[in-house]
This record gives C-alpha cells, sequence and structure tokens, in this order.
C-alpha cells in the first residue's frame, strides 16, 4: 500500500510502452499482426476470433488484462482495420516492435494462419509480405515460416 492506495503487480495494456508519443504500444503491435494474420483473408470467423484470443490470453501483459481491456484493445485494431485495411494496420505495428517481438510475432501469425490446416491464397500472400517486412536477418523470416509450417504438416497421412 502506497499512500494509501493498494498496489498491484497488474500492468495494463494503457501503461504498456506509455512513453510513446504516437502510434501503437508494443502490445497493441503485437495484436494487430496477429489480427492481420487471421483477418487477411477478408473475413474474420468466430474460430479465429477464438483463436486470436487463445494465442495471446497467456501472454504477457494480456494475461493481466480484463475482458473489457482486451475489447477495447481488438475494438481500437478492428476500427484501424476496417478503415485502413491490413497492411496499414501492419504498417502501424512493425515499428512499435523490437526484431525480436517481431519474430514472435511472425511466428504466430504462421501459427494462427496454418493452425485449420487450410491456408488461403490470401493468407499466403500476407506472410510472404509480413517476411519481407520483418526488421529481421536474412532468412530468419523465412526459417521460422518454415519451423511453424513443419509443426502444421500431417507428415504421417496416406
Amino acid at each position: 500500500m502506497v499512500n494509501g492506495k493498494v498496489q498491484s503487480d497488474r500492468i495494463t495494456l494503457a501503461q504498456m510502452g506509455q512513453d510513446r508519443r504516437a502510434g501503437m504500444t508494443d502490445a497493441d503491435a503485437f495484436a494487430a499482426i496477429a489480427l492481420a494474420a487471421v483477418a487477411c483473408d477478408g473475413a474474420l470467423g468466430r474460430e479465429e476470433a477464438h483463436a486470436l484470443r487463445r494465442s495471446l490470453e497467456f501472454r504477457t501483459p494480456y494475461k493481466n488484462c480484463t475482458d473489457q481491456e482486451m475489447g477495447s484493445l481488438f475494438d481500437r485494431l478492428l476500427h484501424t482495420l476496417r478503415e485502413s485495411g491490413v497492411n496499414k494496420l501492419v504498417d502501424e505495428a512493425l515499428p512499435a516492435l523490437t526484431s525480436l517481438q517481431q519474430e514472435t510475432a511472425l511466428a504466430l501469425a504462421v501459427q494462427l494462419a496454418y493452425a485449420d490446416r487450410k491456408v488461403t491464397p490470401e493468407e499466403n500472400t500476407f506472410l510472404k509480405q509480413l517476411c519481407e517486412r520483418v526488421s529481421l536477418p536474412e532468412g530468419r523470416a523465412e526459417a521460422v515460416m518454415g519451423a511453424i509450417m513443419s509443426l502444421h504438416r500431417d507428415s504421417l497421412s496416406s
């Protein structure tokens, strides 16, 4: 307790990266890349929305967020997506992420696209473009994408 107020170790999305003057916080940006991956084919189905939520809910800072905070985050991101499109959402997100965060966001985007084993041409194009846009050492983005694709390969099917 400090100054009569209970202190919490909870960090809200608003507090993450709050020193940024403009643009997205790193938390906003990471979620934006994941959202772009599931929405790049022009539709965001219920199953994709649930997969997106599950992919974030155990990660910092999202694991400490209320449903209201997560709803507010996705309302903001969906507004940008609807107004400006997937490419603009990614354009705004990438500069807010470090190289390591970009690598993880790319891996998550591939995971979300391949989770149902049915990758649309739009998803494939999005992932290839994302690989070209992230700030990673040469060949690293393709290696990340290949590793996640391997995890989803049904190699024991006839």
